[in-house]
């Protein structure tokens, strides 16, 4: 499965690619150095530079989605559907959303300015729930 897709994307299949797609599949949300940490679970002779390759190659082939919370490196997943993400702004933590009503992209600019729009990217910023919780009851002595 992870092989036709990235023969589908019109992509080499390597093991890299392999490795870093598997990565992405368990593991969304990662930053491309967690994506590499991980890799290297599987290939130790990978290197950053080859990770942050594929990512770039993937995200331009549709194969994965970067995603840039505000304070944070930039994440990489393997859903590129249309979706939105819940970020947590104490701890981090990112979790996705479906898009609430209509058709992707979910949102119409009030101008699109002569763009021919494909995508909207929402975040909604905002507490977890453990976040909540320890706000709620203090720091632990």
């Amino acid at each position: 499965m992870l092989r036709q897709s990235i023969r589908a994307a019109g992509l080499k299949v390597t093991a890299p690619r392999v490795a870093v797609l598997e990565v992405l599949q368990h593991n969304p949300h990662s930053s491309a150095e967690q994506v590499f940490t991980k890799v290297q679970d599987i290939l130790s002779g990978s290197s950053t530079q080859a990770v942050y390759g594929i990512l770039a190659a993937f995200t331009s082939a549709g194969l994965a989605r970067r995603f840039d919370p505000a304070g944070h490196p930039a994440l990489f997943e393997s859903r590129v559907e249309d979706h939105h993400h819940l970020v947590c702004v104490c701890c981090g933590a990112v979790q996705d959303v479906d898009c609430v009503i209509g058709e992707a992209p979910c949102l119409t600019p009030s101008d699109s300015s002569g763009f021919a729009i494909f995508g909207a990217e929402v975040t909604f910023n905002g507490l977890c729930r453990p976040c909540q919780n320890q706000a709620e009851t203090g720091p632990a002595e």
